[in-house]
């Protein structure tokens, strides 16, 4: 089942609209006339015990490196990923609740319900800027010590850092949208609609995990990680054994295929002018696996996509050794 994403200003009645959407989900799983199968999971800072202190990078009360680094928040960030990565499953619907005010983090969602081949949809809660402002004045001077609302600067940041969803982006769509001023009646009916969506008979579109976020078979004939270091790791050993008898500079043969010797295609590597030492090799190698661990355009493994690690690990060694001289 899928992950329902809701999103808006600070204090623009996400968590009461979360709250009703609960409700109304949980009586449609209930449902004598038409039971369903399915968990339902509510995730939020408040049931994962994260204060609202964390979102603060008011540039007035905070010095930039602190801003830059936004640990809390990560932080925060982290434990509501795991916490929906830990219920996440095609018998579970997740509401998230929050802002989740960065693109990047919803693509984030969207990848890992993908994975799971689960959809996930959008809420957005609508709210002028200027009404979510003046709730949050209220709850400040309502609340002893403003613990309901966030500090002034902290809010006007926020708001500052909110990227509106995009229905155009495959992570922002579906979207759904219930304003401040509707109803419950209204809001009922944008819930039918999210359920008819992710739940309703012959409305729910398969999801087909993708290579940009399939979790890649861990088997050590098929996983990408496993054959780069693999691959590369020969390379140095096969570079230290061939130094040992040619010395410093000559030139050292590979062959394409790990376990090819006496036949088949070789590489050639050109030594510099001095003896090179398992510490160095390994931090060229190191390097080299650092910009290719996406693996992009070298998805299929086996003997062709290992024999390409090869020769392109053999050509940036080359380079960068004619640039280091």
């Amino acid at each position: 089942m899928p992950l329902i994403i809701l999103t808006g200003l600070p204090t623009s009645g996400k968590s009461h609209r979360a709250a009703q959407l609960q409700t109304y989900l949980s009586e449609r799983v209930a449902s004598p006339s038409n039971p369903s199968p399915y968990r339902l999971h509510l995730v939020s800072d408040e049931t994962q015990s994260i204060s609202r202190a964390v979102y603060d990078l008011d540039p007035s009360s905070l010095p930039a490196h602190v801003r830059s680094a936004n640990a809390s928040e990560k932080d925060a960030r982290a434990s509501i990923y795991a916490a929906v990565k830990r219920v996440l499953s095609p018998k579970d619907i997740v509401i998230l609740d929050g802002m989740n005010y960065i693109k990047g983090w919803r693509y984030q969602l969207h990848c890992e319900a993908k994975n799971l081949a689960t959809p996930s949809v959008i809420l957005q809660i609508g709210c002028p800027v200027d009404k979510a402002r003046a709730i949050n004045e209220e709850r400040l001077q309502a609340t002893e010590g403003g613990t309901e609302g966030y500090s002034t600067g902290n809010w006007e940041n926020l708001v500052f850092r909110y990227e509106e969803p995009n229905p155009m982006t495959r992570w922002d769509s579906p979207l759904f949208t219930v304003i401040w001023d509707d109803d419950e009646e209204q809001a009922r009916r944008v819930y039918e609609q999210i359920w008819d969506a992710v739940a309703g008979e012959g409305a729910r579109k398969k999801v087909v995990p993708n290579k940009s976020t399939v979790q890649r078979d861990k088997d050590p004939g098929g996983d990408y990680l496993y054959v780069l270091e693999k691959e590369t790791q020969d390379i140095v050993k096969r570079i230290l054994e061939q130094q040992n008898e040619t010395g410093e500079g000559g030139t050292v043969r590979l062959p394409k295929v790990n376990g090819g010797e006496g036949g088949g295609e070789e590489l050639v590597l050109e030594l510099p002018g001095r003896k090179l030492g398992l510490p160095q090799l390994q931090r060229y190698r190191r390097a080299f696996v650092g910009l290719n661990r996406g693996g992009i355009g070298l998805e299929g493994v086996g003997k062709l996509a290992a024999g390409r690690l090869r020769e392109s690990f053999v050509g940036y060694l080359n380079d960068a050794f004619e640039k280091d001289g």
